[in-house]
Parts: structure tokens; C-alpha cells; sequence
């Protein structure tokens, strides 16, 4: 059985707004309420906590499959470990700061409940995507 019109709509929506260059995403921001406002805050959230080395606040952030409990480690425990870490290495916290800064202009796309946000690095995994769920914007990998 084929895929609905509307299916293949949707799926081709997807597919061109992934394929679209950083360059002409901007074009591709479009207001729904303030949403990328929330977006922007969310991801600023999540890099001032890392800044901060506050795996708690970093946590907060975070979709609630990657807040469990893993090897009998809270989220604010392995991210409290990760950020230490992270923040010993020279140039991390510089590269933090300047994601800080991109947070503020980085395009943003919607698709339904999710939206990519535009960074010269990703803040988590391979993706800075953010699923609508809790009543805010949850980063995801």
C-alpha cells in the first residue's frame, strides 16, 4: 500500500527543510507565538548551565529519556562528572561562550512539535533539536 498525499507532503516538507543551507535558514524562521524565543531560551539555558558546571541545570533542559537514572547515576550526576570535565580542557569554555553568542541570531526551523536550532556545534549528540513536551521546548538527541 502507498503513502497518502498528504504523507508524501509532509515527508517532503521534512526532507527540504533538513536539506536547507545554514546560510538560508534565516528566511525559514517564522514566529509561531514566540516559540523561537522559547527555543533560543531553552538553548541558552542548557549552555549557561554548562558554563556554570551545574549538571542539574543542564538536566532541566533535557527531554525526560535523557533525565533517567542510568547505572544508578542521576542525570545531575553523570552531567556534573561530563561538565567537570569539559570545563577542565583549555578553549571548552571559550567555545561555550561563543555558542552563548549564536544562540541569540541562530536560525530556527519548526516541524510540528520539534525545532532544530542552527549552532556552529551541537549542544548535545549530533543534533540541537527540541521536542515541544512538558509544556516548554526539551532539548533531544
Amino acid at each position: 500500500m502507498g503513502m497518502s498525499p498528504r504523507s508524501v507532503i509532509a515527508a517532503l516538507a521534512c526532507a527540504a527543510a533538513l536539506a536547507v543551507t545554514p546560510s538560508a535558514l534565516a528566511s525559514y524562521s517564522v514566529d509561531t507565538g514566540g516559540q523561537i524565543a522559547w527555543v533560543r531560551r531553552a538553548a541558552s539555558n542548557f549552555v549557561s548551565a554548562e558554563l556554570s558546571g551545574n549538571g542539574a541545570g543542564a538536566c532541566a533542559i533535557l527531554a525526560a529519556s535523557l533525565r533517567a537514572t542510568q547505572h544508578h547515576r542521576s542525570c545531575a550526576q553523570r552531567w556534573n562528572a561530563k561538565l567537570a570535565t569539559l570545563l577542565r580542557k583549555p578553549g571548552d569554555g571559550i567555545l561555550l561562550r561563543r555558542e552563548q553568542r549564536a544562540i541569540r541570531s541562530a536560525p530556527v526551523i519548526f516541524h510540528g512539535d520539534l525545532a532544530w536550532i542552527h549552532l556552529p556545534a551541537p549542544l548535545i549528540g549530533g543534533r540541537n533539536r527540541f521536542r515541544w513536551t512538558e509544556n516548554c521546548w526539551m532539548l533531544e538527541s
